[in-house]
């Protein structure tokens, strides 16, 4: 298909998308009398990049803040994990003929490290994306991947926001599409159990094995991404018959049969349980749904009381009912231990057939032996925790733009892969491109409820400091978070529900180091002029 664009509808140091008849979206962006063309569909869930912002060379999507490269289209920022299509552009005066026929194709021959071995132990986001990079950079030695799990590696974050809801199916959950590793080159063992990784000596122990000579693997780049398990309360009764914990695609698939027609409780206020309550609601197969907190509000931690309530109200409009400042005393199960209700320590009863554990996480750090730390493995801004051991994911105690911190969430785990890649391979440099370490990225994490998606960047000690702008019940505000109540303290995080734009513009100024004062915002501060003039 051959498109013809006008030169002057798009502004230098700009971008522009065009929608085409066939749904189809191409995307140019503009320096000076250079012109660039893209598929303007991002490649990790389709949002239209022309709704984002660009940042100096930086195409920010609106939904995710997976970031490309103006000129290339190559990935610089997950959650994508490919770069942008580019398509050949023929220069006619004042137009544009861009052909989506003729792509713009790279081709990375496989030939560093020929004759090393990498082996990572985990096939989550983190060690997904440690393998797809090297390979997508030009690693040519050998790549053995070890998982527990007997599927090859998926999305996670779909199980709860989609999967439960039945919004998406098994097949649109694999990472890298069908039959990954096999293309990648990918050596990958599943359901397969590693008991010890001695990261002195990149020595990896599989349980189980048949063959002795391969019950220890030895490699000269071990990556170690175990992530992290479900915490079970100490609660009499945690361990009966359904009574569930959220965390595989086999979880699952397991919920989803056992909800069926039956009267849910989950156990957990966090974006874990609320979004397994969203997607149970949503998939309309159960009979009643009822949460249950410690606390008088959900998501605590994250969002200030204002938008924990708008929360509240978008899940009791879809039926859901909240249990607030409740302590389990016992989850009640029949004659054959199997669930029956819930009993408070305050006396009162609820039934329930099925019981969601969503209590949190703790990272899987045993087989690592001295490094047994709730906190994690202290690594470095290049995830590294000795020279060519590289722990990351949810075990990572990471150096980063906002200090050493152990951050859940996938974007993270993705950013760790790609991070790691780049150690391993020893450049600064991927594809033309600076990959930086963690010290020149921010954390991101989104949680899908109802169709709506609130998305938070940066991390805040506690969102009790914060500023609100817009209204959270009518699903439109984005709140800014402080560590203090100082008016020259710059933001940390930000969390919006309907203002994408202004959340990747915060991003952008706090990547760079000079997020909004509260003074600032209090002023009524254009952050999205500032973050598009700080870039260039």
């Amino acid at each position: 298909m051959k498109v013809t664009i006008n030169k002057a509808d798009i502004a230098s140091g700009g971008m522009k998308s065009f929608k085409q008849d066939d749904d189809s979206i191409i995307l140019i962006t503009r320096d000076g009398d250079e012109f660039y063309a893209f598929d303007g569909k991002c490649p990790h869930a389709g949002a239209n990049l022309g709704d984002g912002l660009r940042c100096g060379n930086r195409v920010v999507c609106p939904w995710h803040h997976a970031t490309f490269d103006s000129t290339d289209g190559s990935l610089l920022e997950p959650v994508a994990t490919e770069g942008l299509t580019q398509y050949q552009i023929e220069n006619r005066g004042d137009t544009l003929i861009v052909d989506t026929s003729a792509k713009i194709t790279k081709n990375n021959p496989h030939d560093k490290l020929k004759n090393t071995t990498t082996v990572i132990v985990g096939s989550g986001a983190a060690g997904f994306m440690s393998a797809h990079h090297l390979r997508n950079e030009g690693y040519g030695g050998k790549i053995i991947m070890i998982s527990a799990d007997d599927h090859e590696p998926y999305d996670r974050t779909l199980l709860s926001k989609a999967f439960l809801a039945e919004k998406a199916d098994e097949k649109k959950l694999k990472l890298g599409g069908n039959d990954w590793a096999k293309k990648q080159n990918i050596d990958l063992r599943l359901s397969q159990r590693v008991s010890n990784i001695n990261y002195q000596n990149k020595t990896v122990t599989v349980a189980g094995a048949h063959d002795n000579a391969d019950n220890q693997i030895k490699a000269d780049f071990l990556v170690i991404a175990t992530g992290a398990e479900p915490v079970i309360p100490p609660i009499k009764g945690a361990t009966s018959d359904g009574v569930y914990t959220l965390r595989s695609l086999d979880d699952a698939k397991t919920i989803k049969d056992a909800s069926h027609g039956k009267r849910v409780a989950i156990v957990g206020t966090g974006f874990i349980g609320m979004e397994v309550a969203s997607a149970l609601a949503q998939a309309g197969k159960v009979t009643a749904i009822t949460v249950i907190g410690q606390n008088h509000r959900v998501m605590s931690n994250i969002v200030s009381e204002t938008v924990s309530n708008a929360l509240i109200n978008l899940h009791e409009k879809n039926g859901i009912t909240f249990e607030f400042d409740a302590t389990i005393q016992e989850i009640n199960s029949d004659d054959n231990e199997k669930v029956t209700g819930i009993t408070f320590a305050n006396g009162k009863q609820i039934d329930a057939d099925v019981v969601i554990l969503g209590t949190g996480v703790a990272p899987r750090l045993d087989v690592l032996g001295d490094i047994n730390d709730k906190n994690g493995a202290q690594v470095d801004a290049r995830l590294q925790l000795k020279d060519g051991v590289f722990a990351l994911g949810d075990i990572a105690n990471a150096e980063g733009k906002l200090g050493r911190l152990r951050i859940e969430h996938w974007r993270v785990a993705l950013q760790h892969g790609l991070v790691t890649a780049a150690s391993i391979l020893n450049d600064d440099v991927l594809d033309g491109h600076s990959v930086n370490s963690l010290k020149e990225r921010v954390p991101f994490f989104w949680t899908m409820q109802y169709g709506k998606s609130l998305r938070y960047s940066g991390h805040a000690k506690t969102p009790d400091y914060g500023i609100l702008i817009g209204q959270p019940n009518e699903l439109n505000y984005i709140e800014y978070y402080f560590d203090d109540d100082g008016q020259d303290s710059r933001a940390t995080a930000a969390s919006t529900l309907g203002r994408d734009k202004e959340l990747v513009a915060f991003d952008a100024l706090l990547r760079r180091g000079v997020a909004p004062t509260r003074a600032q915002l209090l002023a009524g501060f254009d952050i999205i002029a500032q973050a598009q003039a700080l870039s260039f």
